[in-house]
């Protein structure tokens, strides 16, 4: 079985990077593996390739509106040099899932699409009019999808009825690795770090607006006013990191909140936090909760990706509505006053192996 997939993710160029890994242990699964990467010229990107079967290409486009036309020029210059092409993946069904559109039909290769956010959430098209084009856009694509790999049961619902009924959509969750035993040492030194909280809640993401850390801010201004020593300790960066520094001294959130910047790791913080906190508008998945829940650490949510399927309320964690500030407050005051006792246990994951053949079975299921 030969792969072409097409993807935006530049870390692929990046040696030593999680993405750059996992791609050599999918090159285990196929004959061949070839992939097209959205990347602008300036980034200076060469093709490049990892013997004996896999084979990186940059579009090398001069702006981000030229990532569609290269691809496809890519992939006709493989087609003339004699590539065969079973499958074309495209990581998104949006403008990769148009690309591998037009590529697998230059090969006559069946399409494999895959979704990783939940473009189906009212929030999603509220964010921006391109978000709105992409809706439309997925709901085209979708239709012509030989095969769909979702990562919850949540988007699995939500695009079951845009698919052809022959059109089989496998859920295969994001591969999280195994999380280290609980390590007192580490726990202990972030306690020490922020001796001023005697209740530690740990936010790690993108500091993007999707993520709605304000609805956070918000809710932790109500809180503080009650229990002072409730500190909040956000993990990350992106583009909202100076907005948000402004609204927590906005809301006298100085003493309350601290910016970690992004780390490497998160198992530390979830070790040592008393609750994990999640308020976005939608996710596609939600790994950082998976990864808490597997570190013994509470969940505190907005019912967006893996609520519900992975974080039951009342049991694991706590979920409230999306956007909703008081049920925010009132269930953030209940895991802080011991309001709720919770069983915390590692949520059953799969074995890489396992993980890997469910991947490699999800591209098998486009040639059915």
């Amino acid at each position: 079985m030969n792969i072409l997939s097409i993807s935006s993710d530049r870390k692929l160029f990046e040696p030593g990077s999680a993405v750059r890994s996992r791609t050599l242990e999918y090159g285990h699964l196929v004959d061949e593996l070839h992939i097209i990467v959205f990347a602008k010229r300036s980034l200076g990107f060469r093709d490049e390739s990892f013997p004996p079967n896999i084979f990186l290409y940059p579009t090398n486009a001069h702006t981000r509106w030229g990532y569609i036309p290269h691809a496809i020029i890519e992939a006709r210059k493989l087609k003339r040099h004699g590539v065969h092409i079973d499958v074309v993946t495209a990581q998104d069904p949006f403008e990769a899932g148009l690309a591998g559109l037009f590529i697998a039909r230059i090969f006559g290769a069946k399409l494999h699409l895959q979704v990783h956010t939940d473009f189906m959430s009212p929030y999603f098209a509220k964010e921006s009019f391109v978000n709105r084009v992409r809706v439309m856009l997925a709901r085209l694509l979708l239709l012509h999808a030989d095969a769909v790999r979702v990562v919850s049961e949540r988007i699995k619902k939500s695009v079951h009825s845009i698919v052809r009924p022959s059109t089989l959509i496998t859920v295969l969750p994001i591969f999280v690795e195994p999380i280290p035993p609980y390590d007192v040492l580490s726990g202990a030194m972030l306690k020490k770090k922020y001796p001023q909280f005697d209740f530690h809640i740990v936010m790690a993401s993108r500091l993007s607006r999707e993520k709605n850390i304000p609805l956070a801010l918000e809710a932790m201004k109500e809180v503080v006013a009650e229990h002072p020593k409730t500190g909040l300790v956000i993990v990350g960066s992106g583009p909202e990191e100076e907005h948000l520094k402004k609204l927590v001294k906005k809301f006298n959130l100085e003493k309350n909140v601290v910016f970690e910047g992004w780390q490497e790791g998160l198992d530390p913080y979830c070790h040592a936090a008393d609750a994990f906190l999640l308020t976005s508008n939608y996710e596609g998945y939600g790994m950082v909760v998976v990864e808490a829940l597997a570190a013994g650490c509470p969940v505190v949510m907005a019912d967006v990706g893996v609520a519900g399927e992975v974080v039951r309320n009342g049991e694991n964690g706590l979920v409230v509505p999306v956007g909703d500030r008081d049920a925010l407050v009132r269930a953030i005051t209940r895991v802080v006053t011991g309001g709720v006792k919770f069983k915390v246990e590692p949520p059953e994951l799969p074995t890489k192996e396992e993980y890997l053949a469910a991947y490699r079975a999800s591209w098998r299921d486009a040639l059915r």
